[in-house]
């Protein structure tokens, strides 16, 4: 069950978005650094990205081309979203905000709503005198959410999400998750509720152009836009691209279908909820009961089934990463690679058929651990990597220590560190833990990560009186969380209790009004 299931939400319309000013207040920094010294920065965002990446050691994954960026820079082995869900996750990484020091958990709640002055990332960069501008998805954009315009300095170049180019795949209808993310019930009163919609297919794999999909056509916007930044060397630019594959459908062309034996495939090893789990913790159905021919109310599906969403997860990731890599050629062609500095970042992982589940939405390890890959030309060491914990929240001091940039401060919460120590030092360590949370059916999981255990508390949001639940799983023992250890290892429980109550309390959800 996703977030927008799980607690009721006030929705907001969008309209006027788009004529906010760009208007600089609280919190700017003053540049540190002259602009002439200014590295650009690309900052590639991947929706529902887990590590099954040849760069972190995945057998069968066909990612040259992001294997090339990470052999350019660093690899974190440990890098964790803050929370397993698309909107919350990228409000994470433009805020520096965890969810829990906002509030913002769910969709169709704006940030802006709670944090009016709020300056996001691409922001504090235009301050210090840089172009911004995004494309593809950057911030999640459906489900009642919008884009912020005022993080950019020219309009946002949107791109689908949902997409399908054979026409039995919808059968020529508006599809739930179409409609979903294109926001169509803000504008078309008349559509039935989303429920109502009929379901697109989960897949396709039609022989077309790279370009026939968003994701090449994000890439081809990227180069246009990189000719004509190159045109203006004095101007420091900071550049966002979203690719939106591997989220689910799986249309990606026929050719990285075929990069794959879907019988050398891996399959998942353990179908079952975690033994002593809490109910609220587990998962069952959501976002994948959306696409036929997905057998609704079954949760552990037949083989056959099984093989061809994993086949359509790794055609999906090796589609986009050629369009990561047309961008990465273009901008060794235009020689601007030793003046820019790249990140890419997953926005959380993916369930793939492990416990049982699919897509996100939980507290548990495939659900949250990301790929995170940082190049600094001249600070960090080329294909190094580091088994430094990591959150997204830690990109957006990164990136401005790495520009140059005094530390931000808000005017909302800044919660991450700045990992530029360990890009020059793979082997420091400034954080033993990572922190992330997931609300699901009237609790609030908070998380602790370590290098080898993960603690969960689970509160309820409406009886403050209910007893807590705790799941605890040791990862060297039991990387596969196939049993809650909790009951039977209190002294570390009570190890990382101690290290959780060094966060504050976290905020409930955010209701318009509220703060």
């Amino acid at each position: 069950m996703n977030t927008r299931q799980n607690l009721s939400l006030n929705s907001k319309k969008p309209f006027g978005a788009a004529v906010l000013l760009c208007t600089f207040g609280l919190g700017y920094a003053q540049q540190a650094v002259p602009e002439t010294n200014r590295k650009n920065v690309i900052l590639f965002l991947v929706d529902d990205l887990k590590p099954t990446l040849g760069c972190y050691g995945d057998p069968v994954a066909l990612s040259p081309n992001i294997d090339k960026l990470a052999s350019r820079g660093v690899r974190f082995n440990k890098a964790f979203c803050n929370q397993a869900v698309c909107m919350a996750s990228r409000y994470n990484i433009m805020l520096g905000s965890r969810s829990t020091s906002t509030g913002l958990y769910n969709f169709g709640t704006e940030f802006r709503d709670a944090y009016p002055d709020a300056v996001t990332l691409p922001q504090y960069f235009m301050k210090a005198g840089y172009h911004a501008e995004s494309m593809g998805k950057v911030y999640h954009i459906g489900h009642g959410n919008t884009n912020d315009e005022r993080s950019w300095s020219i309009p946002h170049h949107k791109e689908k999400v949902i997409e399908y180019l054979v026409p039995e795949s919808t059968n020529r209808k508006l599809t739930r998750e179409e409609a979903f993310f294109e926001n169509s019930h803000l504008y078309f009163e008349e559509l039935p509720p989303n429920r109502d919609l009929p379901r697109g297919a989960a897949w396709e794999s039609p022989d077309v152009t790279d370009e026939g999909y968003a994701d090449g056509r994000v890439a081809r916007h990227a180069i246009d836009r990189l000719r004509e930044l190159k045109k203006k060397p004095e101007q420091p630019f900071f550049m966002a691209i979203g690719f939106a594959r591997p989220h689910l459908p799986f249309s990606a062309p026929k050719k990285y279908w075929d990069l794959y034996k879907p019988e050398e495939l891996p399959m998942p090893k353990y179908e079952k909820d975690p033994e002593g789990a809490p109910r609220y913790a587990t998962k069952r159905g959501g976002e994948i009961d959306q696409f036929n021919p997905i057998p609704v109310g079954q949760y552990v599906y037949p083989d056959s089934l099984t093989r061809k969403l994993i086949h359509g997860y790794y055609a999906s990731m090796s589609y986009m990463d050629a369009q990561l890599g047309r961008v990465m050629d273009e901008l060794e062609r235009l020689n601007m690679l030793e003046n820019t500095i790249i990140v890419l970042w997953g926005d959380h992982g993916w369930h793939l058929g492990d416990h049982g589940y699919w897509t996100k939405h939980t507290n548990y390890e495939q659900a949250n651990i990301i790929p995170m890959i940082m190049v600094a030309p001249g600070i960090s060491k080329p294909n190094s990597s580091t088994d430094q914990l990591v959150e997204t929240v830690d990109i957006y001091p990164t990136l401005a220590e790495l520009a140059g940039l005094e530390k931000p401060t808000g005017p909302q919460p800044i919660d991450g560190m700045s990992m530029v120590p360990v890009l020059k030092n793979t082997g420091t360590v400034i954080r033993n833990h990572a922190y992330h949370a997931f609300p699901k059916d009237g609790h609030l999981g908070r998380a602790i990560r370590t290098d080898r255990y993960r603690l969960v508390e689970w509160t309820s949001l409406n009886n403050p009186q209910e007893e807590k639940g705790y799941e605890l799983y040791d990862y060297l023992k039991d990387p596969l969380e196939t049993r809650n250890i909790y009951q039977e290892n209190k002294k570390v429980a009570a190890e990382l209790k101690a290290i959780l109550a060094t966060h504050p309390e976290a905020k409930r959800q955010y209701r318009k009004g509220n703060n």
